[in-house]
């Protein structure tokens, strides 16, 4: 399990412009009625609903909303968000994956092409962009007076693939089945864990130079601004 350095270019993470626009509330609450539409409405048989729980709570949602949503979750008047996956060719050859949860693809996919007529890029064919990445379980624990040998050969007896620290955090990599099995283990050993998601990771970089660079960098950022995108992720290399 050799450490490497991949956190800083895996992906544009939307907390970034959610944080701005106040849509992180939006987006939780919409990951709780799928969770609860997905696996019922208990956290404890619930994974993926225990999961967003904690989210809901890093990002102080209150508990009112919480409650009124896992209840609006099984009504039949609740709408159903579809995960979504676009695939897109930025510019000089960098692929994009933009990732979110949406209750009208239409009105999505009009988003993205908008996106690419306004900043370039093309909407590419299911499968021609996302077999260059892979899905993977990502843990970012808080350091906190942990070291780092500690944090290794904890995650390394759990069964990670991959370990990696990066200025006042540990990253952890796992298969994507093992992502809620490892996260709870840690928290036992009263380890804080930051943020727990399933991610795609590039396999490839590219690299670009400076003017390609800067297209990119702006067809990304208007993608994650868009209403039904939650995460975009791509593999064009950046500096560390």
């Amino acid at each position: 399990m050799a450490g490497h350095s991949k956190w800083a270019n895996i992906k544009h993470k939307k907390e970034r412009a959610d944080a701005k626009k106040g849509k992180v509330f939006s987006r939780v609450t919409k990951e709780i009625i799928t969770a609860v539409k997905l696996g019922g409405s208990d956290p404890k048989t619930n994974a993926r609903l225990r999961l967003v729980l904690q989210k809901a709570k890093a990002v102080n949602l209150p508990q009112d909303n919480i409650e009124r949503n896992i209840k609006k979750a099984t009504s039949a008047t609740a709408s159903d968000y579809a995960d979504v996956m676009y695939e897109l060719y930025g510019h000089g050859g960098v692929g994009i994956l933009c990732e979110g949860l949406t209750d009208n693809k239409n009105r999505t996919a009009s988003d993205l092409r908008i996106a690419t007529n306004k900043r370039g890029g093309v909407i590419a064919s299911p499968g021609a962009v996302s077999y260059q990445f892979e899905r993977k379980g990502v843990i970012q624990v808080a350091k906190e007076g942990l070291s780092s040998d500690t944090i290794f050969m904890l995650v390394s007896d759990l069964g990670a693939e991959d370990f990696e620290e990066i200025d006042d955090s540990f990253i952890v990599t796992t298969a994507p089945e093992a992502l809620y099995t490892i996260k709870e283990a840690l928290e036992k050993e009263n380890c804080r864990c930051l943020e727990a998601e399933l991610e795609m990771i590039p396999k490839v970089w590219v690299e670009c130079d400076a003017e390609a660079k800067e297209k990119n960098l702006a067809l990304l950022e208007w993608l994650e601004n868009l209403e039904d995108i939650d995460i975009v992720t791509h593999n064009m290399k950046l500096e560390e």
